[in-house]
């Protein structure tokens, strides 16, 4: 049986953080499957601002007035 991979704290803490953006963009108006790609397009510029301590709803309206 392969060895189960665990993610670290920060990665899991990162992809909840991009779950809440996403939750964000789709109120703004994105479909799931918009705002799930824009987010992996933009995976640098959102784990950016994950790491500078914006929370998910600052960060998606950042990425929305970059549009």
């Amino acid at each position: 049986m392969a060895k189960k991979e665990e993610i670290d704290p920060d990665t899991f803490a990162l992809i909840e953080w991009c779950t809440e953006v996403e939750g964000f963009l789709v109120a703004a108006g994105a479909s799931l499957h918009e705002a799930q790609g824009y987010i992996e397009e933009q995976a640098e510029w959102f784990t950016d601002q994950f790491y500078e301590g914006l929370t998910p709803e600052e960060a998606a309206k950042a990425s929305l007035n970059e549009l």
